[in-house]
């Protein structure tokens, strides 16, 4: 439900890889603070599980730019390529 009690209409789910747990659990936390209340997301191995939902493709499109720009900035810190 979102804050109007109407059920989002566009849903987005999301796996995302990296090389091992410990690189997933870095990068999620770097980001997870950000995403409260917009991505839910959880480590499960080496990978980081995100599920979003919006009233339109074009909310849920920002959230989803927003969400991947901040998890590839964190990887390149985490990973201290440039």
């Amino acid at each position: 439900m979102n804050a109007s009690g109407e059920a989002p209409s566009v849903k987005c789910s999301l796996i995302l890889e990296f090389p091992d747990h410990g690189e997933a659990e870095k990068v999620h936390r770097s980001v997870e603070l950000d995403n409260e209340g917009y991505v839910r997301s959880r480590v499960e191995g080496r990978a980081i599980h995100a599920e979003m939902d919006a009233e339109s493709l074009k909310s849920l499109l920002h959230t989803l730019d927003d969400f991947l720009s901040c998890i590839g900035l964190a990887e390149n810190i985490v990973t201290k390529k440039r």
